[in-house]
This record gives C-alpha cells, sequence and structure tokens, in this order.
C-alpha cells in the first residue's frame, strides 16, 4: 500500500463522512434557526424549547435517509475490504 493509495482511503473516508452526516447537521441548523427566529419573534428565551423539534427533526431525517445511510456505509466497507484483500495477496 503506497501513499497513493492511504490518500484514496482517507478521502473516501472523508467523503463517506460528509455524506452521513452532512444531511443530519443541516437538518438541525434549520430547525435551530427557525426556533431561533420564532423565540426571537416572540420573546421566549427558553434554551430548552428548540430541543424537542431538533430531536424530533433529526429522529425524523434519521428513518428517512436510513437506507442511503446504510448503502453509503455498505458501499464503503466493501471498497475497503477489497483494499484489504487485494494488500494481501500482493
Amino acid at each position: 500500500m503506497n501513499e497513493a493509495d492511504v490518500g484514496a482511503l482517507i478521502h473516501d473516508c472523508m467523503i463517506v463522512t460528509m455524506k452521513l452526516c452532512f444531511p443530519i447537521l443541516g437538518v438541525a441548523l434549520i430547525v435551530g434557526l427557525i426556533i431561533s427566529f420564532i423565540q426571537a419573534v416572540t420573546q421566549i428565551n427558553e434554551s430548552t424549547l428548540a430541543f424537542l423539534p431538533k430531536i424530533f427533526a433529526i429522529g425524523l431525517t434519521l428513518m428517512m435517509l436510513a437506507s442511503f445511510m446504510t448503502a453509503t456505509l455498505a458501499g464503503f466497507s466493501y471498497r475497503v475490504f477489497d483494499r484489504i484483500v487485494a494488500i494481501g495477496g500482493s
């Protein structure tokens, strides 16, 4: 395994991490901004008010994207194991 293989593996790892994390973080960010806007307009300053909608939105996002996330992670795992087998066979 040379430097190019390690670099490609790290690149793939970062891409998979972004594919898995960004949808969840994006939904949490959008819901947090909406709740913050509502709190600013109504002058309700309760820090725990944003917790429940964020948890609900993140849970809904995880349920909707579970098959995509599983397929992405499985594909990455297959690629990593194929590289391990290729290294062992060399």
